[in-house]
């Protein structure tokens, strides 16, 4: 659950322009409308990503992590202290039941990959890779621009 898998070799050029690590925080932070992470903390070393932090939900903390892991230079994402409100509930509640923490499904785009094939391979229909985009509106800026190397997460399809 801690660690993300990235390609390094593409992505956005942020890196070696100063602080890095507040480059990454900074485009976290652009890319929502609101806060979407209190206490927002950023470490880069070498190829890896370090965040921690309160995110509002599940799926803002997938968006943290696809944001700093599409960052051309970084292989990693650590996010073992990057915590939700239900999380951090369920860990400070003596005996409580675990709760479920939604598996993440992250795609590594390819070379000649679409967003409708992508909908097609996981969900049989390429109709819906509107849903695809709309889960990854901060790193998928135009549906019709996805990049080798890029990192998306496949959210769940709600019946």
């Amino acid at each position: 659950m801690g660690f993300f898998d990235f390609v390094a070799n593409s992505g956005k050029s942020l890196l070696g322009l100063g602080n890095d690590s507040e480059a990454i925080k900074k485009e976290i932070e652009e890319s929502f409308e609101e806060l979407p992470v209190q206490g927002l903390f950023v470490e880069v070393n070498e190829d890896t990503v370090t965040l921690a932090g309160v995110a509002r939900d599940f799926a803002t903390r997938e968006k943290a992590i696809l944001i700093a892991g599409n960052v051309e230079g970084i292989a990693k994402v650590n996010a073992d202290q990057l915590v939700t409100p239900e999380m951090i509930a369920a860990a400070t509640e003596q005996n409580a039941e675990p709760i479920e923490i939604p598996k993440e499904t992250f795609y590594t785009i390819e070379k000649g990959d679409t967003l409708w094939g992508i909908a097609e391979k996981y969900y049989n229909n390429g109709s819906k890779y509107t849903k695809i985009v709309d889960a990854n509106i901060e790193v998928i800026k135009d549906a019709d621009l996805i990049y080798p190397g890029q990192t998306i997460r496949i959210p769940d399809l709600v019946a």
